[in-house]
């Protein structure tokens, strides 16, 4: 897969700006909870702030998803969460990837868990337009190590990868403090709680009686940021998750002509991200992490650095 000359400068102009925001530590925000990060969300919801979850890491052209230098690029423009995927090789190497095979993402072919790693990281990442860029695909250990001291990764886990291997290595990196393991079932979320206790879940609560019953199976409330969905906005849902002391992720990302992210891009009405946050969403978890940000922000409502654990350029 080749570039034309005029999408290969395109993209060579794209690494230059990724290389400089990494040798710029003033332009690099940072969240890094100052006790635990259930407290640093608690400081922020108090100051009435929303933070921004950059989906598969904030994908741009030139910057492909699920990408250290993609995230890097994020950090250097706005304050952010990195929601990432992890899957795993034939030969047991965790590693940052969605889809199930190879195909759209990079430049190999076939089922991505039957690779082992020596070939998996030979390969170069492709964005969202089909350009093949200079990037490789990370491993989960080097996502880690960039992360640990810069800000929180949300990690998605695909079917390859092992619960258990993954909290190994999060808490063999430091990182139990600084991660949001998801879970789509209250069974799933405790097995990640037995193996993690340190670590917050993000979990699928539907209704104030689905949050109970994470709780009653033994999950506490102060390690669980419930995950609301993607289609309706439901302030009333918000508000008694709040008067249990769970914050609330609302996700605006999609693929589909339908998603809130297109919706809001096709009708210039970026002002929304701002109603979301006024509802009582405390992180929203968005393709377009730039355009959310700049909204909040525009609304005092996206954390300033010297807030709750946020900073910038330290």
């Amino acid at each position: 897969m080749t570039l034309p000359v005029g999408l290969a400068a395109l993209a060579a102009l794209a690494a230059a700006a990724c290389a400089s925001a990494q040798d710029d530590d003033a332009a690099q925000w940072r969240l890094v909870p100052e006790t635990t990060l259930s407290a640093m969300l608690d400081c922020l919801e108090g100051e009435g702030r929303s933070l921004v979850s950059a989906h598969r890491g904030g994908p741009s052209p030139g910057l492909p998803e699920n990408a250290i230098s993609t995230m890097d690029a994020v950090l250097a423009a706005i304050p952010a969460v990195m929601e990432v995927d992890v899957a795993a090789t034939s030969d047991g190497v965790l590693f940052l990837m969605h889809d199930d095979t190879l195909d759209r993402t990079t430049t190999g072919t076939g089922e991505a868990s039957a690779k082992e790693w020596a070939e998996i990281e030979t390969l170069r990442l492709v964005d969202s337009a089909g350009w093949v860029t200079p990037y490789t695909v990370p491993s989960l250990a080097e996502a880690l190590d960039w992360a640990r001291g810069r800000t929180v990764l949300q990690l998605d886990f695909k079917r390859s990868a092992s619960y258990a291997d993954v909290i190994d290595m999060v808490r063999d990196k430091g990182m139990e403090g600084s991660v949001i393991l998801i879970a789509y079932s209250v069974p799933s979320a405790k097995t990640l709680h037995d193996l993690a206790p340190g670590a917050m879940i993000s979990l699928s609560v539907e209704s104030p009686g689905a949050l109970a019953e994470a709780v009653e199976a033994g999950i506490p409330a102060e390690r669980i940021i419930a995950f609301t969905g993607t289609r309706l906005a439901r302030p009333d849902l918000y508000a008694a998750l709040d008067d249990a002391d769970v914050e609330v992720i609302f996700g605006t990302l999609g693929r589909s002509r339908g998603s809130i992210d297109n919706v809001i891009a096709r009708f210039g009405t970026d002002e929304r991200y701002a109603e979301l946050s006024r509802g009582g969403v405390d992180v929203i978890a968005t393709d377009r992490p730039r355009e959310a940000a700049a909204a909040l922000a525009e609304a005092e409502r996206l954390p300033e650095a010297g807030m709750c654990g946020v900073r910038r350029g330290e």
